[in-house]
């Protein structure tokens, strides 16, 4: 018995292609951030497509606010609150830990990446990674583990939805923060990367974490005495 009842929230159908997914992901982080480091000043191929992005007019700027949104504080708390609860509601506990802790760890890595690269853009705000674009992708992970793991899909199956739905997310807050002049196209790749780095190897630990605690408590429980092993004395 390992006491092991809550399902995974990384399926292990996907755990070597996810992982070779996230060291990928974090070279790119790396290299984009040394290619970049202390720079104030957009690159060649920054340059082009923020030329042809940013300034957009309504109705697509309030589009490109209302995404911007979901990755301020208030927005932010928002989605990570309903995605729990749409988690507990569906009893997945480790995924509703996944939520919290991946968007945590996530957020908290985009933000040291910042002042260790020390690129900037406008009045010397930092910039690389976005963080609002590593968000929405983590969070667009971590619903995708879900689904992957309640259908139970296959290998290339649940690879390509974490895929298109990581991609989907960091397409539409990418965009958004290159539309509205917050974030450099390269600054939006290395946020996007650097969840596809974050969450697989979060929900990796969250996984061990659960089964040692699963296992204990079962050692815990097959090594106390039945109550049915035992008289009262007379």
């Amino acid at each position: 018995m390992t006491g092991r009842s809550a399902p995974p929230v990384l399926p292990p159908a996907l755990r070597v292609r996810l992982g070779l997914m996230a060291a990928l992901a974090a070279l790119v982080v790396v290299v984009l951030g040394v290619l970049y480091a202390d720079a104030s000043t957009p690159g060649t191929v920054d340059a082009r497509i923020f030329a042809a992005v940013y300034g957009v007019r309504p109705p697509w700027r309030h589009v490109a606010l209302a995404t911007d949104f979901l990755g301020e504080p208030v927005g932010a708390a928002a989605l990570v609150v309903a995605a729990v609860t749409g988690c507990l509601l569906l009893r997945r506990p480790r995924a509703a830990v996944l939520v919290v802790a991946g968007a945590g760890a996530t957020v908290g890595t985009t933000t040291l990446l910042k002042t260790l690269v020390g690129r900037t853009i406008y009045d010397g705000n930092l910039s690389y990674p976005s963080g609002h674009t590593a968000f929405l992708s983590a969070l667009a992970l971590v619903v995708a583990l879900l689904v992957t793991g309640r259908l139970d899909l296959g290998r290339t199956a649940g690879t390509s939805l974490v895929l298109v739905a990581a991609l989907a997310a960091g397409a539409a807050m990418g965009w958004a923060q290159v539309a509205l002049g917050a974030h450099y196209p390269t600054d939006v790749l290395g946020g996007w990367c650097t969840a596809l780095a974050v969450i697989p190897a979060t929900a990796w630990l969250v996984d061990g974490l659960a089964d040692r605690t699963a296992d204990r408590t079962a050692g815990r429980t097959a090594d106390r005495p039945s109550d049915a092993g035992r008289r009262e004395p007379r």
